[in-house]
């Protein structure tokens, strides 16, 4: 045992507990000794428990924030460094690279031959190269396609465990009032609350071979929801990835959405009614000079809003998705669409309004500049965010996150929600696909 590999994990409360599970946790050539945590909130500082680490590891596994990277891998004497989390450019993760090497240890990136599950049902995949290129709603999309086909759906959604993880292992959500069972933080009801709403299972946590047992129980078609630009977790038999022409390039320069584009099946360009036409075209000459033998399928993303005249001449609070404007570095979504759509008098900065966990999202993610990221991964965080909408004094408050966030805070004055569904332009359109799909198994 004095000759096990020491292993370094970095990670997001995701991939990298599920590369642990899949790959480190029984095997006794490893010993992992720590994960470090990034991108999301006060997920460092914790413990993965004992109840998921397994026998080698009866104490769990500490985590800590990855500034300390290199101490740790001096500290720990660590061998090697496996990077398990997504969005993140090519020069960030050769950047780490660099950074690990000087610290004496090898750097590893596992594929999906040491992480992908089989299941024995049909899996279809969906997943996307950036944050925020409309995976969500290409999902809704491809449930209702295979239910109106007459196919039991099951949707598996990536992980965001970032409450307790010995009580998230496996996750069912089937109503609305599973979200306040489980204490969903906005993040994780903006992923599963317009499933349910639609009448769709979805499961998630932290264990991925147990959750696939009990999703396999009930489906007659598994769904992977991808997280990010991550790669699936199961071995899809159709893989749909999603790219984005208004970051035409970003295709070909994301970890691991670049995986994505090349292992893709079918590849949708989203948003082309908001793209320029040479944009577009970039990125459709991207798809076909690294993934010849995809389908293609164009689409757009209409907005849909509720309540447009509380919009018209008014100072309005644009509210949008948070990990599209943080690690996903959109600079603006629905909400200032809709906003200057309908005719808004004026955008109001939130920044001079935040407040603590608010305020500091601006300082660490400064491109967001006057929309409101919608963070709330906790309750200290949300309320952080309802006091600095209702600081701003807006006549009108632009939520288009894909929740009613007044099921979670509450909003002074007037509001409106923007939502995003995804419509295909010409053929093939993704009925064909998943139609097509189904006739060849």
């Amino acid at each position: 045992m004095s000759n096990r590999r020491r292993v370094v994990i970095m990670g997001a409360a995701g991939r990298d507990f599920h590369n642990f599970n899949i790959h480190f946790r029984e095997d006794e050539g490893y010993q992992v000794v720590a994960f470090t945590a990034t991108q999301i909130p006060d997920i460092e500082g914790r413990r993965y428990p004992p109840q998921l680490s397994g026998r080698l590891y009866p104490e769990g596994i500490p985590i800590y924030p990855e500034k300390e990277l290199s101490d740790i891998i001096r500290r720990e004497k660590a061998d090697e460094v496996v990077f398990a989390y997504s969005d993140v450019s090519h020069q960030y993760v050769m950047n780490l690279v660099a950074q690990v090497q000087a610290a004496g240890a090898s750097f590893t990136l596992l594929g999906p031959g040491d992480t992908m599950l089989k299941s024995g049902l049909p899996v279809v995949a969906i997943c996307a190269v950036r944050t925020g290129c409309g995976k969500s709603q290409t999902t809704r999309r491809i449930c209702e396609i295979l239910s109106k086909l007459g196919k039991k759906v099951v949707v598996i959604r990536h992980p965001m465990p970032y409450g307790d993880l010995s009580k998230q292992m496996v996750q069912r959500f089937a109503s609305l009032a599973d979200l306040d069972r489980y204490n969903c933080t906005i993040e994780e009801r903006e992923e599963y609350e317009p499933h349910i709403e639609r009448g769709n299972v979805v499961y998630a946590g932290v264990d991925y071979g147990a959750i696939l047992k009990e999703a396999e129980r009930e489906a007659e078609v598994i769904v992977w929801d991808g997280g990010n630009n991550d790669m699936p977790f199961y071995w899809p038999d159709l893989l749909i990835t999603v790219v984005d022409p208004l970051r035409a390039g970003h295709e070909v320069s994301y970890y691991p959405g670049e995986t994505n584009l090349r292992m893709a099946d079918v590849v949708v360009i989203n948003k082309e009614d908001r793209a320029s036409f040479d944009d577009t075209e970039s990125v459709r000459a991207n798809i076909r000079r690294l993934n010849p033998s995809a389908g293609i399928v164009d689409a757009v993303s209409p907005l849909f809003v509720d309540q447009p005249e509380l919009i018209e001449g008014k100072r309005v609070l644009v509210v949008e998705d948070g990990p599209t404007l943080t690690h996903g570095g959109m600079k603006y979504g629905a909400g200032l669409v809709a906003a200057h759509k309908y005719g808004a008098a004026e955008i109001i900065d939130p920044r001079p309004h935040a407040v603590r966990s608010i305020a500091e999202t601006f300082i660490k993610y400064p491109g967001t500049g006057t929309l409101l990221p919608a963070m709330g991964y906790g309750g200290e965080q949300i309320r952080d965010l309802e006091e600095t909408i209702n600081r701003a004094g807006a006549d009108t408050v632009i939520v288009a996150t894909p929740i009613d966030l007044s099921r979670v805070l509450q909003i002074k004055g007037n509001s409106v929600r923007v939502r995003y569904e995804l419509q295909e332009i010409g053929k093939p359109d993704l009925r064909e696909v998943v139609k097509g799909f189904l006739n060849n198994r």
